[in-house]
C-alpha cells in the first residue's frame, strides 16, 4: 500500500477499520483480491504475480495485515520481497506481536517498509528505514511510505475522514471511498521532501493517483469486529484511473 489509515479499538462494533490505496505501476501483473489456496488457505487478498505476495489482506479470525514501502531512492530495493510477510502472517499460527518479535531480527533484509498486523489482542507496528516496533494505543492512525503517523497531507486527510466517520452514527462507506478517490494535490509548503524532486513529490501527495503509466491500482476497505467477523472489500482501477471492477469478501 502506498496510503493507509486505521482505527484501532475505536468504533462500539468494528475493532479495526482499514482503508487505503496501493500505488503501482499499470504494468505489474496482479490478481483480483480473492481466496488463495494452500500453503496461504483462509488468505483473503489481492495478489502481486510477479512476486506472490500482497500488500492488505484478511484472514482466520479477523487477522488483519498492511505494508507499505518507504519511499527513499538511495535505499536498497533488493532482498526478500514484502508481499510475503502479509501472507506468512495472515496463514501462520503467530499472534501479531510474536510475529513481529520474529520478524524484527531479519526486518534489515528487506527493502524498507512499514508492516501493521492486528489480531484479536493486540496492532503491532514494525518498520525497518528506520528501525522501529510498537504496539498501537486505540485510536486512530496513518502511514503512507514514511514513517507511521507522519503528518503528510494525504494521510492527514484520510485519518482525519476516518476519525469522522468513526465518530458519527450513520455507517455508509461513502465518505471512505470519497477519500480514497481524492485526487487533490498539497501545497507544495505541505510537501514532505522524500528525494524525488518537487515534481513527483507534487504527483504523489494524491490520495488517489491517475495516471497512464503509474498510479492507484486498489482501493481497498476492511473491517473486523470485535468478535473476529468482518470482510474486506476492493475496488480495482488501470490506466488513467479506469475502473475495472470491484470484490467484497466475508469472512
Amino acid at each position: 500500500m502506498c496510503l493507509v489509515a486505521i482505527a484501532w479499538k475505536t468504533h462500539p462494533r468494528w475493532r479495526l477499520v482499514l482503508a487505503g490505496n496501493r500505488d503501482e505501476f499499470h504494468e505489474r501483473p496482479t490478481a483480483a483480491l480473492s481466496h488463495w489456496p494452500p500453503p496461504h488457505a483462509g488468505v483473503m487478498a489481492g495478489r502481486d504475480l510477479r512476486s506472490g505476495g500482497s500488500w492488505v489482506g484478511l484472514g482466520p479470525g479477523g487477522r488483519a495485515a498492511v505494508v507499505t514501502n518507504v519511499r527513499d531512492p538511495m535505499a536498497t530495493t533488493s532482498g526478500p520481497s514484502r508481499g510475503h510477510l502479509i501472507a506468512n502472517y495472515l496463514a501462520g499460527a503467530q499472534d501479531a506481536t510474536a510475529f513481529a518479535l520474529d520478524l524484527a531480527a531479519s526486518a534489515a533484509d528487506y527493502p524498507p517498509f512499514n508492516l501493521l498486523l492486528a489480531d484479536g489482542q493486540a496492532c503491532r507496528y514494525l518498520g525497518n528505514h528506520p528501525a522501529g516496533a510498537r504496539g498501537l494505543e486505540p485510536g486512530v492512525h496513518g502511514m503512507s511510505n514514511g514513517a507511521l503517523d507522519a503528518p503528510w497531507p494525504k494521510t492527514r486527510r484520510l485519518t482525519a475522514v476516518l476519525g469522522e466517520w468513526i465518530g458519527g452514527v450513520e455507517e455508509s462507506l461513502d465518505p471512505l471511498w470519497a477519500a480514497l478517490s481524492d485526487e487533490r494535490t498539497a501545497p507544495d509548503d505541505a510537501l514532505p521532501d522524500t528525494g524525488v524532486g518537487l515534481e513527483l513529490e507534487r504527483r504523489l501527495s494524491a490520495a488517489f493517483i491517475r495516471g497512464r503509466d503509474y498510479g492507484t491500482r486498489a482501493s481497498t476497505i476492511l473491517m473486523v469486529d470485535h468478535d473476529g467477523g468482518g470482510w474486506i472489500h476492493e475496488r480495482r482501477f488501470g490506466p488513467d484511473g479506469l475502473f475495472l471492477g470491484q470484490t467484497r469478501l466475508d469472512l
